[in-house]
């Protein structure tokens, strides 16, 4: 049967091991699998302990034509290894513009809702005078239904006698 205009990667192919491979011990995972990858951790430690040590040695090997070709270039910076003992920590760093623009809103935002909660803003001025406004409304309204219905039982009270 045809596979179509596209076949499968052989990437996706993933070969299992039957357990009777395992149990004869022909399976393609070594039984040292644990063994052999402590001992690649224990490479990658040495092989970065090495790297440390490269870098405290300027004299070192170069690569490439590094070693042949001196050059002079004022903007290349050099990265500078900060440890976290020489990290001055009482030294405050200075904030960027957008940072300090982003406190000072922050702030402002939060000093406008103080005062909005105690009332001092235009804004809070206007909906306490709303809210009174409706409040009001609210009661009369209430007086009006309780009038209205004490005269609809004074008006009962007279028909039934």
């Amino acid at each position: 049967m045809g596979r179509g205009k596209f076949k499968g990667k052989p990437t996706g192919q993933r070969h299992f091991s039957t357990p009777e491979q395992m149990l004869a011990g022909t399976s393609t995972r070594p039984r040292t699998f644990k063994r052999e990858e402590a001992e690649y951790e224990e490479e990658k430690k040495e092989e970065e302990s090495e790297e440390e040590s490269e870098d405290e040695d300027p004299d070192q090997k170069r690569k490439g034509t590094q070693g042949i070709i001196e050059i002079e270039n004022p903007n290349l910076v050099k990265a500078k290894n900060l440890k976290a003992r020489d990290a001055d920590t009482g030294k405050t760093s200075e904030l960027s513009r957008r940072e300090r623009e982003e406190i000072e809103k922050q702030r402002a935002h939060e000093r406008y809702m103080r005062l909005q909660e105690q009332g001092k803003t235009e804004q809070a001025r206007k909906d306490l005078e709303r809210l009174s406004l409706i409040r009001q409304q609210r009661e009369e309204a209430a007086k009006k239904r309780e009038e209205e219905k004490a005269a609809k039982e004074q008006k009962k009270s007279e028909t039934r006698k």
